[in-house]
């Protein structure tokens, strides 16, 4: 041989060794690559891009269709169908559904094919086979299971569109013909119809720290509740609500069913917050649901960021009624606790997602509290302000029965953010008349006034705790006044606010109504909120004295930029000087945290830490899910500072208990 291939030319030979060499060759090749190679080869679908996963491949291969599928990817599905409905099977039955839907789903991302989508939805379900007994089903460490529920998730996607419709319908698929029926029970979501369903699966969601998703089987989709007219003028949910929502297509026997020329199904919707709304779901499957979402769009949909400057500027804003000052973001349940957030200054209700975000996934807080938001014109006295807030809260409990309907509405907890946290201090402190004394010379009664005005200046500066409420937190509040108040630019601003003509009316009264008082400098702007936060204002010196009423639980959290001295600290707005306060049960430094703390996840640990302790105080605590302790709190870098109602804090060097669930039956101590 050797000499042969001599007596060829050099080009010749140098080939001829080549194809001899690659015969001797091994042909299998094993070489190492990288975990995030190896990984991505694992895990490869076509969700992810256009190569098949190893199943699907392997499938193609051994039913002689690989090639085929490369050049006619339809005939290649409608094959590999027909030899599975006749038993003919490369691996099994479950191996091969997966392989339709996998193979149904990429031909229907190049085709935009709804049916095509409604088919990989279905071929995936019956891989799933949710309904079936668990030998039926595939296993949970199959990495193909969170795999089909993707495919039957982005299925439905696409083949139901936008908004979804949930009336019966009859599709023409490549193989055959469904009939979708409506659910017989009309869906109602806490007695409301939900319209506009929208699906949440192709959102993608910036703005929000966390985001949070219960994995399982679906489409995850948010309605809007209808509001009857009634409703929508008085203490509800807004109708910007977006509801998160599962939506189910469910077939009988579907691995019998999906390789049959005719078949049924039934599409189910379920709320997030109650599972029993379609009680004929399979209870083998968890739901999808994508919460986060649909919160998002709910504040997208429903907040004009321009409004946090309009309500500054404009203390008219919410005059007309076209605006609730006070909305829920569910409707009330029996037993469950308002907690209502208060926002600052040139801010609004959506500053406070992050917070509600979180706490709604502990689920003794969502079991056993509702949140509740107020908004105001940010720029009005915050007398007026908080009276607006009191009105609202007697309001909303009046319409939904009272105290007598549901103690729970008697365990109001407020929470108020910088400017809302003076507005939460007049509804718990028993002012009788300090307030007023500190800033007028004269007694009310001496005054020439009108009834309307005397009876809004004795509402408003005369405060004493309602009895709903049982606990106040304070956040990032100036207690003694904002420095930034006190700046010549603040009272410039000032000055530009437009405040309701109630307030106007009352001013010019007291004003008017004597001489001594004329000659007091009550110019409009120096009544309002601005200048009511100057350390300066007669008005915030003489709040600052009122202590917290001794039957309301109260707590601080004051962040600091710094990791100095708390004397020589500051948030950018408020000093930690003005925001401490001596009567509170508790006090948490939060470090290098900005004014804007509400996000931070120290003040939302702490806030989540507070509202457990109230379920767990009283006669009949309910059990404790999860032990949560200041220990816990400094562990993630808060700090405690004692205070006159509470026990010396926690040595801060002292090691942290960890966080562990409590036995079954175990009774609970107080939290340290």
């Amino acid at each position: 041989m050797i000499r042969r291939l001599r007596l060829l030319p050099r080009s010749a030979a140098s080939a001829a060794l080549l194809l001899l060499l690659a015969g001797c060759a091994s042909p299998v090749s094993v070489r190492e690559v990288s975990l995030q190679h190896a990984y991505t080869d694992r895990a490869r679908s076509a969700l992810s891009g256009r190569q098949l996963s190893n199943t699907t491949h392997t499938i193609l291969q051994r039913q002689n269709l690989l090639k085929l599928w490369e050049s006619h990817p339809t005939r290649t599905i409608d094959t590999l169908r027909v030899m599975t409905q006749r038993h003919f099977y490369a691996h099994k039955l479950e191996d091969q559904l997966f392989a339709l839907a996998e193979l149904s789903y990429q031909r229907a991302r190049k085709t935009q094919d709804r049916a095509q989508f409604m088919a990989a939805a279905l071929y995936a379900y019956a891989y799933l086979n949710p309904t079936a007994p668990e030998a039926d089903r595939p296993s949970g460490y199959d990495p193909h299971l969170r795999q089909a529920c993707d495919i039957y998730m982005f299925g439905l996607t696409e083949a139901l569109g936008t908004p979804i419709t949930l009336s019966a319908q009859q599709w023409s698929l490549p193989s055959g013909t469904l009939d979708v029926e409506a659910s017989t029970t009309p869906f109602q979501w806490h007695g409301h119809e939900l319209t506009d369903l929208r699906p949440l699966a192709r959102l993608s969601i910036s703005g929000v720290q966390n985001i949070y998703r219960h994995m399982g089987l679906g489409e995850p989709v948010a309605g809007l509740p209808l509001l009857t007219k009634q409703e929508s003028q008085s203490f509800q949910i807004t109708d910007k609500l977006r509801v998160p929502l599962n939506l189910q297509l469910v077939m009988n026997n579907p691995r019998q069913q999906v390789l049959a020329d005719h078949q049924k199904a039934v599409l189910h919707l379920t709320a997030i917050d109650d599972p029993h709304s379609s009680s004929s779901l399979p209870d083998n499957a968890p739901l999808q649901y994508d919460q986060t979402a649909a919160r998002a769009v709910s504040l997208n949909e429903a907040m004009d960021w321009s409004t946090e400057y309009k309500g500054f500027l404009d203390g008219r804003l919410f005059d007309q009624g076209s605006i609730p000052q006070l909305i829920a973001i569910e409707p009330h349940q029996h037993g469950h606790r308002p907690v209502i957030l208060v926002h600052g200054t040139a801010s609004s209700a959506a500053r406070w997602a992050d917070m509600i975000n979180d706490l709604l996934e502990d689920p003794e807080i969502r079991q056993n509290y509702e949140f509740w938001l107020f908004s105001y014109a940010t720029g009005n006295p915050i007398p007026y302000s908080a009276l607006q807030l009191r009105k609202a809260l007697e309001q909303a409990v009046h319409q939904l029965g009272g105290v007598q309907a549901d103690p729970a509405l008697g365990e109001m907890t407020l929470i108020g953010h910088s400017q809302g946290g003076l507005l939460i201090k007049l509804l718990a402190i028993d002012a009788g008349d300090k307030l007023w004394n500190g800033m007028i010379s004269r007694p009310l009664n001496s005054l020439n006034l009108n009834t309307p005005s005397k009876t809004l200046l004795q509402e408003a500066l005369f405060p004493a705790p309602p009895p709903e409420v049982k606990s106040v937190v304070f956040i990032s509040t100036p207690q003694h006044g904002s420095y930034i108040a006190g700046f010549s630019l603040a009272h410039l601003v000032g000055r530009m606010v437009t405040f309701p003509l109630t307030v106007t009316e009352v001013t010019k009264a007291v004003m008017s109504s004597d001489p001594n008082i004329r000659r007091l400098n009550m110019r409009p702007w120096r009544v309002g909120s601005v200048y009511g936060m100057s350390p300066r204002s007669s008005f915030i010196r003489s709040l600052a004295t009122i202590p917290v009423a001794n039957q309301i639980s109260a707590h601080s959290i004051i962040p600091v930029l710094g990791d100095g001295p708390l004397e020589k600290q500051n948030d950018g707005v408020v000093s930690y000087k003005s925001a401490h306060m001596e009567n509170v049960d508790s006090e948490l430094v939060v470090r290098r945290s900005g004014h804007s703390t509400q996000s931070n996840p120290i003040t939302i640990a702490e806030v989540r830490r507070i509202l457990l302790e109230q379920l767990h105080t009283g006669p009949h605590p309910p059990p404790p899910a999860e032990f949560l302790t200041r220990k816990d709190i400094m562990t993630l870098g808060g700090q405690y500072v004692p205070t006159t109602r509470t026990a010396p804090p926690v040595n801060d060097n002292q090691p942290a208990a960890p966080v562990f669930p409590a036995p079954a039956g175990m009774a609970t101590g107080p939290n340290p």
